[in-house]
């Protein structure tokens, strides 16, 4: 197929093609002496993984990195893109539940609950369960699922602004030394914060999830809400923290 076939059958743009094959990402199958960009069908399974990818969020060279891997399996990536997206959808329902209820309580003066304000939003059902689950095991999961579950909605919103708040305060130094006091300090929070309320972290799985806070382009896209390169600046610290402790 040519350059402006897949464009129309994709949804996306030539110029957006043009540029996934100047920086690597999907280079046709054969390019003509005149110029033409020529896509065969290998081509177009791998751009519909690009595009699964970016509905979630990935970066373009996250999405290189997946796919030139070695040990990339585009089964396992299409089952994985099912489980996030399935997650979405599931976000994105309660999303629009809780948007429409707050529509009608304001039309008719209605004053919603604490706890039906964030109904929408839950701890629970998050799309990084399963990488939780591989790398510490079900047991630490399931302990913290049984707390957050066991909170009423007050509770949670007390736990999302502790949390946020830990956050933004990181945020404020995340262009200091990681390794420095005030980095460490700030750090710890964020230790403690996760071993009162998400199970037990010893400080070399502290330091593992830190590594995925950069590894995975979900949470660093999260992360970085509260300040661009943060994500980087905790992994940093966490690492440090870790290996201060064993010291």
């Amino acid at each position: 197929m040519r350059i402006k076939e897949v464009a129309e059958l994709a949804g996306v743009s030539i110029r957006t093609l043009r540029h996934y094959d100047d920086i690597g990402l999907l280079k046709p199958a054969e390019v003509s002496p005149s110029g033409y960009r020529h896509y065969s069908e290998e081509n177009l399974k791998t751009l519909q993984q690009i595009l699964f990818f970016k509905e979630l969020g990935f970066p373009l060279q996250k999405i290189k990195e997946i796919i030139e891997s070695p040990s990339f399996d585009r089964l396992g990536a299409l089952e994985l893109q099912r489980h996030l997206l399935i997650e979405k959808q599931k976000r994105l329902v309660k999303m629009i539940a809780l948007i429409e209820k707050t529509i009608q309580s304001e039309k008719e003066g209605m004053e919603m609950s604490s706890e039906e304000k964030f109904a929408g939003f839950r701890f629970d059902n998050n799309p990084y369960e399963r990488e939780a689950r591989e790398k510490w095991g079900d047991q630490a999961v399931d302990a913290a699922e049984a707390g957050i579950a066991g909170l009423t909605g007050d509770e949670k919103s007390a736990l999302a602004a502790e949390m946020n708040g830990i956050y933004r305060e990181l945020a404020a130094i995340r262009h200091t030394d990681p390794r420095a006091q005030g980095a460490q300090t700030a750090i710890r929070k964020w230790f403690d914060f996760l071993n009162r309320h998400f199970g037990n972290y010893t400080p070399e799985a502290f330091k593992g999830l830190g590594q995925m806070y950069i590894e995975d382009s979900r949470f660093t896209k999260n992360i970085d809400q509260f300040g661009e390169g943060l994500a980087t600046f905790m992994a940093a610290a966490m690492a440090e923290f870790a290996n201060q402790t064993h010291k």
